[in-house]
């Protein structure tokens, strides 16, 4: 199907929704996600015409009750799958280009979820920075929740700001919740143990 000829909102109907936590790289299929305090980084091959978009929470500094895992790490973890998962399918770095939405503050903000969202945004920018990978566009921090598309096939992004409603806060809470507590949780005793480098 030709996503490009179809208008944006029709073009949303067909897209693979990316749950926080997750990440997809494809070269046909539109990708979508719904953000809160979470961050979306969309990374693009202008010349091979693939990208792909992840969706990834920071949550508190500092290692886990359990000392197994640093929590800050599934930043760094959600932009280096990301990263290799389009290595992998024939990018190039140096190609690389990025646009990026999120961190938002949604109904009743204390200070720990504005936090989260400053972490989030000052963490993509620095991230992308490091990694020599320009970010071309982006929208963070606001009183919203934000939908996103992206096109993988010709690098396009559609962020919408939305007014956040109590069906979509809480829907948006209920997923950022549920992301954070699998960050938190102690490793099975069958799990192998991961040395990062």
């Amino acid at each position: 199907m030709d996503y490009a000829s179809l208008p944006a909102r029709d073009i949303e109907r067909h897209a693979r929704n990316v749950q926080p936590g997750a990440w997809s790289v494809d070269d046909r299929q539109p990708l979508s996600t719904l953000l809160g305090s979470c961050v979306a980084v969309c990374l693009f091959d202008p010349q091979l015409k693939i990208g792909g978009i992840n969706h990834f929470m920071l949550p508190n500094i500092g290692r886990s009750k359990h000392g197994d895992v640093d929590s800050l790490l599934s930043g760094n973890f959600a932009m280096e799958a990301l990263l290799n998962a389009l290595l992998t399918r024939g990018a190039k770095k140096p190609r690389l280009q990025a646009k990026a939405f999120g961190g938002g503050t949604i109904i009743d903000a204390d200070a720990g979820s504005l936090t989260i969202g400053m972490r989030n945004a000052s963490f993509t920018k620095e991230w992308l920075a490091r990694e020599g990978i320009p970010l071309l566009s982006s929208d963070f921090l606001g009183p919203w929740s934000r939908k996103v598309l992206f096109l993988p096939f010709n690098g396009e992004a559609f962020c919408k700001r939305l007014v956040t409603s109590m069906a979509t806060a809480t829907v948006i809470d209920r997923e950022e919740k549920a992301y954070a507590a699998t960050l938190a949780q102690q490793p099975k005793s069958t799990d192998k143990k991961i040395e990062l480098f």
